[in-house]
């Protein structure tokens, strides 16, 4: 069989954690960041963890190897 190709837009957007979870950088923090508040900013800066339902369609689908 040949191999299967990773989606390489995907393969930018989205990593995996050592447990398998898929983390991917959260949107809103590119521009026109004056009018959003520190708060919101901070909790921006940090990783999400894509929920369960589609971690398996982006692992399955996306990202075979990862």
């Amino acid at each position: 069989m040949p191999k299967m190709k990773t989606k390489k837009s995907a393969a930018k957007r989205y990593s995996l954690t050592g447990t398998g979870k898929v983390k991917y950088k959260k949107m809103n923090l590119r521009h026109i960041l004056t009018k959003r508040s520190p708060k919101r900013k901070m909790h921006l800066r940090a990783a999400g963890i894509l929920s369960e339902d589609s971690a398996k369609k982006v692992r399955k689908q996306m990202l075979p190897y990862g």
